[in-house]
């Protein structure tokens, strides 16, 4: 639809505009509530909980929106136990979560999952609100180190609640690949690179907690949407062919 020129100058002659909706756009959070709600009831449904069980909730995520829209969920009473937060490479928001430091000056690096090419994550403010007691100056104070800085260290009473909430790991793009080959291999499924840096890093939770409560990992898209890194994950060739044709090849590849 944005690459139609005929058709944007309709609309346009009618009032209307494309666009879309970022991460920081309310109305792309709200629908992410409900979908963590909806796999809840998927859950009951399919008699793999009881009601009131709770679950874990794994989001793989740079700007910190899907997985905001996962706490509150759990603010509207969702029973989640822990809120898994899943980076790549430019793993600023899980260095954060541990450390309680947020660090943007950092180098950054191109990954094969690029929606969490990520350092200035924008939806953590939104969470700082909350876990601050709504105290707006605080967070103001916050973001105006970052935007001096290009960091800030958030109090011992916001750090221990995220430690509550959190846990934070990261996977690179080698480890993303390795998932993405063992998922395919082993299970039949083909994961994009952003729920394999999820589904890796909700195996680095399991292993380092024994915590077996069951998880819902979100699938964040389409594999064939980066055709070049799940198909050189899938079959370990790198090929020179563009994106197009390696969407046919990996579809006869993977059936």
């Amino acid at each position: 639809l944005f690459s139609d020129p005929e058709l944007r100058e309709e609309l346009a002659q009618r009032g209307y505009f494309l666009s879309s909706a970022n991460s920081i756009n309310w109305g792309r959070v709200l629908p992410q509530v409900v979908y963590y709600i909806s796999a809840y009831c998927d859950l009951l449904a399919q008699n793999a909980i009881t009601e009131g069980d709770p679950i874990n909730v794994c989001v793989p995520t740079g700007n910190f929106g899907n997985i905001l829209a996962a706490y509150y969920a759990k603010r509207m009473g969702l029973p989640i136990y822990r809120l898994i937060c899943a980076s790549n490479k430019n793993n600023v928001l899980s260095d954060f979560l541990e450390s309680g430091v947020y660090m943007a000056q950092r180098e950054f690096y191109k990954t094969i999952s690029p929606s969490m090419d990520i350092l200035i994550s924008s939806n953590l403010e939104r969470l700082l609100f909350h876990l601050s007691g709504e105290d707006d100056e605080k967070v103001r104070e916050l973001m105006e180190g970052l935007s001096k800085d290009g960091k800030y260290t958030v109090d011992g009473k916001i750090k221990e609640q995220i430690e509550d909430l959190f846990y934070a790991g990261c996977a690179d793009d080698g480890m993303t690949k390795d998932t993405i080959h063992e998922c395919f291999e082993n299970d039949d499924y083909l994961a994009d690179p952003h729920t394999a840096v999820a589904i890796n890093v909700y195996e680095q939770y399991v292993k380092e907690t024994g915590d077996d409560t069951l998880t819902v990992i979100a699938s964040t898209a389409s594999p064939f949407k980066f055709s070049r890194g799940v198909y050189e994950a899938v079959t370990g060739e790198v090929s020179d062919d563009d994106e197009f044709t390696l969407i046919e090849k990996l579809s006869e590849k993977t059936g």
